[in-house]
């Protein structure tokens, strides 16, 4: 049951705490539309982030809140374009996923190799996001729409009361808000005072990671001379490559990829299976990370040469959890809730979903003074299962790696769904596009399995609870890794909502890039033999898309 309105003597309507990308979209969201936003942080822009790359969901989501809610500074981060005109070229271009499988003290098998450039229903291309400029951006733009800026004011104390929240700071002095959204991080405040996390977290996925930026990394297709048969569509260095191997993978996200970049920095890092390899009291995060590289030759000599511009970060097991993320005064969004691995680039995808979800509710409690924690069930909902399905489907994918020819069975079933999952969203924002009404949105929501890539089909999601059931099973040795992919390219095979013809479904093709022939191949499919859910969803996304073609405008 809703409580009454209980008048506050708040300053503010919402105080969110933590100024990075997501408490600042959140605060330009509800600042834009009306709300009295104080936006706190310990700290000060500028400063790194991880969270650079992104997935094909990532820009669809982004959009959405742009739309919906009329902040226009959102947009400038759903395109490389985008970001270089309204940010500046301090951001790479990610035109493709790319994954090269090692094994140790042996020279990459180029037929070990998946490359994934399909977009949502159109060629653009995404950025690899330099996040101190992207997060001071969306700082400066909550700004402008009228949040009250508060850096350097770490908390010691929060109370939450029946009438409002009271931040107090470290120097003595209080604010006071109707409501707390508390978007920091692991070592979130609100988690802190309320006791939310859960000790043990409930994941089972264990990692760690070490990382930094660096000037020189050689770019990843000089490291390799292939005949044109085993040569990539993109060039690797185009998009985000990801060295994996057993139990752990190196990542390579550079800014420095485009002729209109301005920036020479490099992203790399690497996660490792923290069960398998704990932390070594006996070397540096730099040592270890280069010992770990030299195992595999064409992994160290992809950072021959190249050096650090700060100090490496290294981290202890990075997964951990909340039992709760909202209370009737109170919600912990995005890294403040829970983290898994930034595999898959879900963190941002299911903050962006998490926020879209929160803000209209938030706004319509701000409206009526009716403040329950019922009110933001969903939004609660979303952001936990976002959280499992990562844990589930990261997991599987590190067990995964002992045998190439199942993580491609793996890599393909997350792929197709975030494509189709971006396509589905989007079609949504179309509908809202064309009167501004946001019922299709809302009912969007509606859905069986959320947190999912395609949250709304139970076939995709049979399927992948296949994948994390083959995987579990090969990890404990019931299964080879071959009879585990046999079973699921199988599935993959016979299912009529996995497109056929475009590298999803063929299980020999590597690099996922279809040009004009497989759509058009994929397409007599589609009309003929295709499941409806997905052929909906497709042929309304590509009538969206011709359209806004033939009307001369840009989709992203």
């Amino acid at each position: 049951m809703e409580q009454e309105p209980m008048t506050s003597n708040a300053a503010h309507d919402v105080a969110v705490l933590g100024s990075g990308l997501v408490g600042s979209m959140l605060a330009a969201i509800l600042a834009r539309n009306g709300a009295k936003v104080v936006l706190v942080d310990e700290g000060t822009h500028p400063r790194s982030a991880l969270g650079e790359s992104t997935v094909p969901y990532t820009p669809v989501a982004l959009r959405v809140l742009a739309e919906r809610y009329r902040v226009p500074e959102i947009k400038s981060l759903v395109s490389f374009a985008n970001s270089t005109r309204t940010l500046g070229p301090k951001h790479g271009v990610r035109k493709h996923l790319g994954f090269l499988h090692h094994r140790e003290n042996r020279p990459q098998n180029p037929t070990e190799v998946l490359q994934f450039s399909v977009t949502p229903g159109v060629q653009y291309d995404a950025s690899h996001l330099y996040r101190q400029d992207a997060d001071a951006h969306m700082f400066y733009a909550a700004i402008g729409h009228g949040a009250t800026p508060r850096q350097n004011f770490p908390v010691a104390d929060i109370a939450v009361e029946d009438d409002g929240v009271t931040l107090t700071g470290t120097s003595g002095e209080t604010l006071r808000a109707r409501f707390l959204v508390d978007a920091t991080g692991q070592d979130s405040p609100l988690a802190r005072t309320l006791q939310l996390r859960e000790e043990p977290t409930r994941f089972t996925h264990q990692s760690r990671t070490i990382w930094n930026h660096m000037v020189g990394v050689p770019r990843t297709d000089e490291l390799f001379r292939h005949p044109s048969s085993d040569t990539p569509p993109v060039p690797w260095y185009e998009g985000t490559v990801h060295h994996v191997f057993e139990h752990g993978w190196f990542w390579v996200i550079p800014f420095d990829n485009h002729p209109g970049s301005r920036n020479p920095l490099c992203s790399v890092g690497l996660t490792l299976d923290a069960q398998r390899h704990p932390r070594p009291a006996d070397m540096t995060p730099e040592e270890e990370f280069f010992h770990h590289a030299s195992r595999f030759p064409d992994v160290v000599r992809q950072f021959t040469g190249a050096r650090p511009v700060r100090e490496w970060e290294a981290t202890d097991r990075l997964q951990y959890s909340s039992r709760e993320c909202a209370g009737d005064r109170w919600f912990l969004l995005g890294e403040a809730a829970g983290f898994v691995d930034p595999l898959f680039s879900q963190s941002l995808c299911g903050a962006a979903d998490t926020v879209d979800a929160l803000a209209w509710r938030l706004l319509d409690t701000l409206a009526d003074d009716r403040f329950s924690r019922q009110r933001f069930a969903y939004p609660e909902l979303l952001q936990q299962k976002y959280l499992d399905v990562t844990n589930d489907l990261v997991n599987a994918a590190y067990v995964s790696w002992a045998d190439h020819d199942l993580w491609s069975a793996v890599f393909r079933i997350w792929a197709f769904g975030a494509n189709i999952g971006a396509a589905r969203r989007y079609n949504a924002l179309d509908a809202f596009l064309k009167d501004g009404n946001d019922r299709g949105l809302k009912e969007a929501e509606d859905v069986p399995h959320p947190g999912l890539p395609w949250p709304d089909h139970d076939g995709y999601h049979r399927l992948v609870e296949e994948a994390i059931g083959q995987c579990e099973a090969f990890r404990l040795g019931k299964v080879t890794g071959r009879e585990a992919a046999d079973a699921l390219y199988l599935r993959i095979g016979r299912a009529d909502f996995v497109p056929k013809h475009l590298g999803f479904a063929e299980r020999q093709q590597r690099f996922i890039h279809p040009g004009p022939p497989a759509v058009a191949k994929m397409m007599r499919w589609l009309l003929n033999g295709a499941d409806i859910s997905l052929r909906k969803v497709t042929m309304r996304h590509n009538a969206v898309v011709a359209k806004s073609r033939l009307k001369g405008r840009k989709v992203f």
